[in-house]
């Protein structure tokens, strides 16, 4: 038997998206957004609230870039996400990340986040106090530790986190379990 929650956010995993912008004046900025996630092969979909610096910054500049938090940059993902930059100007030094602006969009990458999507805003959508902000992956860089072999990503190498929005807990994933497109075939 199953039991019933209501309408609630309890996808799982859920990955943990740290959105990096520049503001008008060039001051970068960050924040961790529960919301987001790829919506067709070269596009990425992020929600988030009207009243953070990062949205004033995103309307500003049509672009941001969306690192993956790993467990290594578990306290700085976080931080950036109970800090606003409207209340703290030094938010990005205190975070310890380090930034390099992004060759293909006018935001920073965040060079300590294993991987990148460099995103082209493409639309914005407003429900409520929520912007839904659907953008163009024009350009996916990582690190050179967290490839294989064959030179492409290698999930097992990333020790990424997910966040759970029931208790509120970040997870580590990475471990393999099957092949797609392949497993199923049994049953065919």
């Amino acid at each position: 038997m199953k039991k019933n929650f209501g309408a609630k956010p309890y996808m799982f995993p859920q990955p943990v998206l740290i959105v990096a912008t520049y503001g008008e004046d060039g001051a970068p900025d960050a924040m961790n957004v529960a919301y987001g996630g790829i919506v067709n092969s070269n596009r990425i979909q992020i929600n988030i609230g009207v009243r953070h610096k990062t949205t004033d910054n995103i309307k500003a500049k049509g672009a941001f870039t969306v690192g993956i938090a790993d467990v290594k940059n578990l306290a700085a993902s976080d931080y950036v996400g109970i800090v606003s930059g409207h209340d703290e100007p030094q938010k990005m030094e205190k975070s310890g990340f380090h930034l390099r602006k992004s060759e293909f969009v006018d935001a920073p990458v965040i060079e300590d986040l294993p991987i990148t999507l460099e995103c082209k805003v493409e639309e914005i959508n407003r429900y409520e106090e929520t912007l839904r902000i659907v953008a163009e992956i024009v350009n996916v860089c990582a690190e050179e530790t967290v490839l294989g072999d064959d030179g492409e990503i290698e999930p097992s190498k990333l020790d990424i986190i997910s966040y759970d929005p029931v208790h509120h807990g970040y997870y580590k994933l990475g471990q393999k379990v099957g092949d797609a497109f392949k497993d199923g075939m049994q049953l065919k």
